[in-house]
C-alpha cells in the first residue's frame, strides 16, 4: 500500500509541477533555516573534549570578601585562584594531572633581520597541560615536568607562528627569542582551533589557543605581567605585577585537576577544604567553606558558555520552520481540492476515508522529503559560508558541519514540516461526501 501511495503522490507532483515546486522551495526554506542555526546550536553546545569531560575538573576557592559575595544568586565561588592558593593546590599530588595557567604578552624577536619584533600572546602553564587537554602535536612535544622545576627556558609553539618564523620545517631544538631571553623550542602544535577553549572559559571561550606556551613559574624570574582578568576585593601594594600578586587576595590565575575515579575527586576536595580550613585560622577565607571541583560540561552550563543568542536563533529558527509549513496548508488545500471529483469517484467505487486520508498524507510527507533534501544542501551552503568566517587558516576541520545526528534532525524537520502543512488538507479532502461530486459528472 505504501508504495502505491508513492507511486500516486509522485504522479501528483509531476502533474502539477509549478504548485509543487512553491511547496517544495517554501519546506526547503523553512528546513534549511532550521537546520542551520540548529546545527551552530548543537556544534557550540555539544562536549568539547569527549571522553575526558567528566575527568577534568576547574579548581575554585572561595576567598572572597566576606561581606559581599562573588555571586549573590547562585553563591558561587570566584573563577580564578590568587598566587598563593594555586601554589598551595599545585602541591597535592592526588590529581592524575594538575595544571594552573595564565595568559601574558610577550615580545618575539625573529631571527630573521628581515622580520621585525611582534608581541605575541602567551600561555604560561605546567607540563601536564598537553596531556589534560589532548593539544595535538605536528613536531616534538611538551616540556617534562623538570623544566617545570627548574623552570627551564622552554616553548612550545603553534602551527601558525612555526610557519611564520620556520617556514612550516620541523623547528624543535631551535632557539626563539622572548622578550629578554633566549627559549629552546620543544614541541609544535599542529593546527588546533577547539571549538570551545576548555582550558580557559572564564573569559572568551570560543578565542583562538595562544601562539607560544612556556612554564609557569617562568612569572617571577621574568618579572612578567599577567594580561587576563585581575581582580581583588583588598589593597594591593608592589611594584611589579608579582609583589602585588603573591600574597594579596588578587584572583587570576585558572587551574583544572584531573582524576581517574571519584574516590580521587573526593580526595582531593578534602585536601582543599582541609588547606582553607588552615588558612582560615590565619585570617583568611572568611566565607563559609565553598570549595568547588566542577566538571567541563557543567561548568559549561554554570558560566553559560553557549551563547544564549544561539539557543534563541536555534528556537526561532524551528518556529520559522513551523510558520512556513502553515502558511503552506492552503497551497496544499488548492492542490487537492483540485482533483476532489476524482477522490469522489474513489469513494464511490468504495475507497475508505482512511485510504484517502493516507494516500494525501504520504504525497505531504514526500513533497517535505524531496524539500528536506534540498534544504539540506541550502544548509550546507550556509554552513560553508559561516566556516568561511570562522575557520581560522591551516585548521581543516570545519567547525560546523552536519553530524549524522543533525541529517536525521533535518529528516524530521521536513517530515514534521510535511505534517503540519498537510494533515489539514488531507482530512478536508477524505471527509468530503463523494455525492457533491458525482452529481457534477
Amino acid at each position: 500500500m505504501l508504495t502505491h501511495n508513492l507511486w500516486l503522490a509522485w504522479k501528483s507532483v509531476r502533474r502539477n509541477p509549478i504548485l509543487s515546486f512553491l511547496i517544495i522551495a517554501g519546506i526547503a526554506l523553512g528546513v534549511a533555516v532550521s537546520t542551520s542555526f540548529v546545527t551552530v546550536w548543537h556544534v557550540l553546545a555539544k562536549d568539547p573534549i569527549p571522553g575526558k569531560s567528566d575527568r577534568l575538573h576547574y579548581v575554585r576557592l572561595d576567598s572572597w570578601d566576606p561581606v559581599q559575595p562573588w555571586d549573590e544568586e547562585d553563591n558561587a565561588p570566584p573563577p580564578l585562584l590568587t598566587y598563593q592558593d594555586m601554589r598551595a593546590a599545585m602541591k597535592s599530588d592526588i590529581p592524575v594531572r594538575k595544571a594552573a595557567m595564565a595568559q601574558t604578552a610577550l615580545y618575539v624577536y625573529p631571527g630573521s633581520p628581515d622580520q621585525r619584533p611582534f608581541r605575541e600572546a602567551v600561555r604560561l602553564t605546567f607540563s601536564d597541560f598537553f596531556p589534560m587537554f589532548d593539544v595535538p602535536f605536528q613536531y616534538g612535544s611538551g616540556w617534562s615536568p623538570a623544566a617545570d622545576a627548574k623552570p627551564e627556558a622552554v616553548t612550545v609553539i603553534s602551527s601558525e607562528l612555526n610557519e611564520r618564523l620556520f617556514g612550516g620545517r620541523d623547528s624543535v631544538g631551535e632557539r626563539l627569542r622572548l622578550a629578554d631571553r633566549e627559549f629552546r623550542i620543544v614541541g609544535v602544535l599542529a593546527p588546533w582551533r577547539p571549538k570551545v577553549l576548555v582550558y580557559d572559559m572564564s573569559q572568551n571561550p570560543y578565542a583562538e589557543p595562544e601562539q607560544i606556551f612556556i612554564p609557569f613559574n617562568l612569572f617571577e624570574p621574568m618579572a612578567l605581567s599577567a594580561t587576563g582578568n585581575q581582580i581583588t576585593w583588598t589593597r594591593v601594594d608592589g611594584n611589579t605585577f608579582m609583589e602585588r600578586a603573591r600574597n594579596s587576595e588578587m584572583i587570576w590565575i585558572g587551574m583544572w585537576a584531573e582524576f581517574d575515579n571519584a574516590g580521587q575527586r573526593q580526595a582531593y576536595l578534602d585536601f582543599l577544604n582541609a588547606y582553607v580550613n588552615e588558612q582560615k585560622k590565619a585570617g583568611r577565607f572568611q566565607r563559609p567553606l565553598n570549595n568547588r571541583l566542577t566538571a567541563v560540561v557543567d561548568l559549561m552550563e554554570e558560566w553559560e558558555v553557549v551563547p544564549r543568542q544561539a539557543k534563541a536563533l536555534a528556537v526561532i529558527s524551528l518556529l520559522f520552520l513551523v510558520i512556513a509549513a502553515l502558511n503552506l496548508i492552503g497551497l496544499f488545500l488548492g492542490k487537492f481540492l483540485a482533483r476532489a471529483s476524482v477522490v469522489g469517484v474513489r469513494r464511490a467505487l468504495g475507497a475508505s476515508r482512511r485510504a484517502i486520508f493516507l494516500q494525501h498524507l504520504v504525497e505531504c510527507e514526500l513533497i517535505g522529503l524531496i524539500g528536506g533534501a534540498c534544504g539540506l544542501l541550502l544548509s550546507l551552503g550556509t554552513l560553508a559560508l559561516v566556516n568561511r568566517y570562522y575557520q581560522p587558516a591551516g585548521v581543516e576541520e570545519k567547525f560546523f558541519t552536519l553530524d549524522p545526528g543533525m541529517m536525521l534532525a533535518a529528516i524530521g524537520f521536513a517530515l514534521l514540516a510535511g505534517a503540519i502543512a498537510g494533515v489539514y488538507p488531507a482530512w478536508r479532502i477524505c471527509s468530503i461526501p463523494p455525492a457533491r461530486h458525482l452529481k457534477n459528472q
